[in-house]
């Protein structure tokens, strides 16, 4: 590491002020600062919290993701072999390098696509590159299905960077999440390619890999199948260990549950976020159950669908989440409450999660004010001042 320091150090000048690169100093700083701790420090206007950065907090979020991600792959290569009735003959690698081959060109899609703007749009405006998109990055391919095509990803990706995040003025300005933007831009222009019974399962074979599906095959997710007052046929142990048909990083509660343990170590997310979604929707689910509005047991929403992905990577979202204590647990309940009242009273639409999120997302900075607002009048009523 020390001999790439002096090297960066060596060819700096070229891209200060005068020098030869000086056009693509927002592009060098975007490297350094993502491979070495920046020297710079804040004059004015800072809260420090501790020594980490942006960029450390985004990097271990992106570790988080790894477990979903790497069995996301896995899962892909699973479903379709299963889907074509050739399981029994296939080993582990082939279903991770199938899996692999077919996620990692929307891995790199995405973060072409996304970086390229938000590296545009710095030198355009002669800033630093903003950091926010390591983990939009990974979270968009991880949240959409494999059968999701290259160039709808790359259009939800520029839709997300330009509309949801740079004109609100970049990382930690935007009111909403971006990989919640592009699934909800993916949803409501393509539904024929984010529903159905064929795009959770990757349809051709890949060098070789794989096997070419049946044309009358179907791979519903238990959501869809319980919309349709149909009985799933994946156990409650698939269910947790995600041999599901769903988005690619949504499936495996277990690893979704080693991302969380990371996180709440590191304390990235609010551990009150993250509890009270649950409590909300368990709330809301139990209540549906009780009353015989719903089939499903309440705790099977935390198996099933994005529920606990949103939960633990994107209701946490610090930018787009609420800031004070209390709020957390008020957004994070209307979350998970309103996941379940879509999936429960909209057959439409069964998964909820990410509508959910979005307008938890809208309402934040509401929820905030108002308990600003209340703690300001109550020490006001003590005798303090404002």
């Amino acid at each position: 590491m020390k001999a790439l320091r002096n090297y960066l150090d060596k060819i700096k000048p070229n891209f200060e002020e005068g020098g030869k690169l000086h056009a693509f100093k927002s592009v060098f700083e975007g490297f350094e600062t993502f491979l070495f701790v920046p020297n710079d420090t804040s004059k004015s206007g800072a809260h420090i919290h501790d020594a980490i950065d942006s960029k450390r907090i985004m990097s271990i979020v992106v570790i988080a993701l790894m477990p979903a991600m790497l069995f996301g792959m896995y899962n892909v290569g699973y479903q379709n072999y299963l889907a074509a009735g050739t399981l029994a003959t296939a080993s582990f690698w082939d279903l991770f390098l199938y899996g692999f081959l077919a996620v990692l060109p929307k891995i790199l899609v995405s973060y072409i696509v996304g970086l390229g703007i938000e590296f545009a749009w710095a030198q355009w405006k002669g800033e630093e590159i903003q950091e926010g998109y390591l983990v939009s990055g990974i979270l968009i391919p991880l949240i959409v299905p494999v059968g999701c095509p290259l160039w709808m990803l790359a259009l939800a990706c520029a839709f997300s960077v330009i509309f949801c995040k740079e004109i609100f003025g970049g990382t930690g300005m935007n009111i909403f999440n971006p990989a919640i933007a592009a699934r909800m831009f993916l949803f409501f222009s393509y539904p024929s390619k984010m529903t159905g019974d064929t795009v959770w399962v990757a349809q051709d074979s890949i060098f070789g890999l794989g096997n070419d599906l049946p044309d009358t095959f179907t791979a519903a997710t238990p959501l869809g199948e319980i919309a349709q007052n149909i009985t799933p046929n994946a156990s409650v142990c698939d269910m947790i260990c995600g041999f599901i048909p769903g988005s690619i990083g949504e499936t495996s509660v277990i690893a979704i549950a080693l991302g969380a343990c990371l996180l709440l170590l590191t304390g990235i997310a609010s551990w009150r976020t993250m509890l009270s979604v649950f409590v909300g929707g368990g709330v809301l689910a139990y209540i549906f159950q009780a009353t015989g509005l719903s089939d499903m047991q309440w705790w099977e929403h935390f198996i099933l669908g994005g529920f606990a992905f949103g939960a633990v990577f994107m209701a946490t979202d610090p930018v787009t989440s609420c800031r004070t204590e209390c709020g957390k647990y008020i957004y994070g309940f209307i979350i998970g409450a309103m996941a379940v009242i879509i999936r429960v009273r909209n057959a439409g639409y069964p998964e909820g999660m990410m509508l959910a999120i979005f307008f938890g997302n809208m309402i934040a900075p509401m929820i905030d004010h108002f308990i600003v607002e209340h703690n300001v009048s109550k020490r006001l009523k003590r005798g303090g001042t404002k």
